[in-house]
Parts: C-alpha cells; sequence; structure tokens
C-alpha cells in the first residue's frame, strides 16, 4: 500500500503530467494575501477579547479571502 501511495504522490509531482504552467494571472494576489493576514488578526483580537463578533469577522475575512473574492473575479472575468 506504501508503494502505491508512494506511485500516486509521484505521479501528482511529476510537471509533465498536469496542465501547462503558464503564469498568466490577471489580479495581483496582494489583495488576497493582506485580506488574509488581517482576518486572522481580526480573529486572534477576538479571541484575545472574547468577543465572538470579531471572531465572526475574521472567520468571514478569511473565507472571502480563500473562497469568495476569488470565484468571484474569475466570473466577471
Amino acid at each position: 500500500m506504501l508503494a502505491s501511495v508512494a506511485q500516486l504522490l509521484a505521479q501528482f509531482l511529476d510537471p509533465g503530467q498536469g496542465p501547462p504552467e503558464e503564469g498568466g494571472f490577471r489580479v495581483s494576489p496582494t489583495l488576497f494575501i493582506v485580506v488574509l493576514g488581517l482576518g486572522f488578526l481580526v480573529g486572534t483580537i477576538g479571541h484575545v477579547v472574547k468577543s465572538r463578533t470579531l471572531v465572526a469577522i475574521g472567520v468571514l475575512m478569511i473565507f472571502l479571502a480563500t473562497v469568495f473574492v476569488p470565484i468571484a473575479l474569475h466570473a466577471t472575468r
């Protein structure tokens, strides 16, 4: 079983096996990284001061940065 997992991992990591890496990104990832970092910061502050609202806002910001905003940008372009 370990050998089959190793073979699957080797196939996954082989650069010739996947789609071409063109790197033509149209949107800078800086916005996503900043919102993600701020979300972690807000969530951490919410945990320290025991504010469920701040924790929820932090989680929402992380969700927006990693899921919603990239999907929205991809759908509108």
